[in-house]
Formats: C-alpha cells, structure tokens, sequence
C-alpha cells in the first residue's frame, strides 16, 4: 500500500516496538522488539528473534500496572537495566539496520513513555532517541483510517487481528508479545487487500464526517449502483439549497 511505503522512506526493515510505563509517571519498565526485514511491497520476508528488555524505573510503577502487565519492582531490581543501556541494547539488536529502519508501535502512548523517560534520565544517548525520533511511525495512526467497529470507534490490536481471522499470540500486555502480534497485524494488512477493502467501504459507510453529497454517492455505489456526474451534481446543489 503506497500510503505506508511513503512512510517507511524506502526503509527495508522495520524494528516493531512496545513500550511498558508506570502508571503515574509514564516512565519505561520494560520493552518489546522484533526486527523484520520487509520487500519493496513492504511485506515482511524475515523476522530476527525478539527481545525484552526491563529496564529500572525511577519512579513507582502503580498497582494498575502491575496487575495489567504482571511486572513488579522485585522484576525491575533482578533484570532490569537503566534507560541508556537499554537504549543502546536496542540500538545493538538492530545492528547494522539501525539508521535504515522505521520504528513502529501501535498508538502514540508508546513514544509518550519514550520522551516521559528521556526527561527522566539525563545520561540518556540522545543520538540514539533521536534516530527513533525522526523514523517513527504510529501503525494505530494509520489502520484506524481503513478499519473500525460497527460504532465507528477504535479497535484494539487484538481485535484488528481478528478480521484477519488472526489470534492474539501469548498474554497480552507482555511487550515482547505485543512486539510480536503487532509484527503480524502489519503484515497481514499490507498482503490481504481485500479484506481493507471490505473493510474500508464499511468505515465509509458509516462515517458520520462525509458532507452530504459524498455520503448519499458512497451508499448508492457500496449497494452497487452506478452514479454518473449529473447525478452527483444534483446532490450538491440539493446540498447547496
């Protein structure tokens, strides 16, 4: 799809992130990625082994978060790291393809708890934030365009998977899987054309934003009905008066 290959920038790889934060402070705990090399159709050919990384908060976590994620101080203070290393253990596990690829999360939150924990750590390598920074794509951004629920709201990761005919793999909220099955959400989307289209004349259909004229053209062509210029013009005007 020409909409997601122009933000990728011609990258071949795409580093697929999730972001664990406290609760109050939205600091990182933890982190999921996987590392997939993608065509020029930006399908995915080949997926590196994933990582997790925990990394040592300064602040609390929260008790909604830990029952969420099942991630507690005690895990912090066994296996975490501070905020550098584990942004440099990222910058390592891309290797080579680090400055040639798009990071990538499902919704905004994730790169909120990336900037929460740069103010949060003076020692952190800005170079290396500043390269996710400037490739960053929020895939929530764009599959919300193209598919919704019957209410016209958001769907979440584990439902969009579910028109792909897709289960969630693993426990959800563990950023690993959620690195994982966001991997798979994507790839499904840029190979099943049909189904986004399917679902696209859906949102259309039901879209509550389109003026008038646009509306009434959308719902006679979805019902398979021809619509030649006159016609549309006769909506406008009727639009007009």
């Amino acid at each position: 799809m020409k909409k997601v290959l122009k933000k990728l920038k011609n990258h071949r790889y795409i580093c697929f992130l999730d972001f664990e934060g406290t609760q109050f402070s939205h600091e990182m705990i933890a982190y999921g990625a996987v590392l997939a090399t993608i065509d020029r159709q930006g399908r995915i050919v080949k997926r590196k082994p994933p990582i997790k990384r925990y990394v040592k908060a300064k602040n609390p976590i929260g008790k909604y978060v830990e029952n969420l994620t099942g991630i507690t101080r005690l895990d912090l203070d066994r296996f975490g790291m501070s905020f550098a290393n584990a942004m440099k253990d990222l910058k390592r596990y891309c290797g080579m393809a680090f400055k040639n690829c798009t990071f990538m999360t499902f919704g905004n939150h994730d790169f909120r708890i990336l900037n929460q924990s740069i103010s949060y750590n003076l020692d952190s390598p800005k170079p290396i934030y500043e390269v996710i920074r400037n490739n960053y794509v929020d895939f929530q951004a764009i599959i919300t365009e193209f598919i919704k629920d019957d209410k016209n709201n958001v769907l979440s990761l584990t439902h969009n998977l579910e028109v792909f005919k897709l289960e969630f793999e693993g426990e959800a909220h563990d950023p690993q899987n959620d690195a994982i099955n966001l991997s798979r959400l994507y790839d499904a989307f840029m190979r099943e054309e049909e189904v986004v289209l399917s679902e696209f004349k859906k949102t259309l259909s039901r879209s509550t934003f389109n003026p008038s004229p646009i509306d009434k053209a959308i719902k006679q062509l979805l019902k398979g009905s021809s619509i030649t210029p006159e016609e549309f013009e006769s909506y406008i005007k009727e639009y007009l008066e």
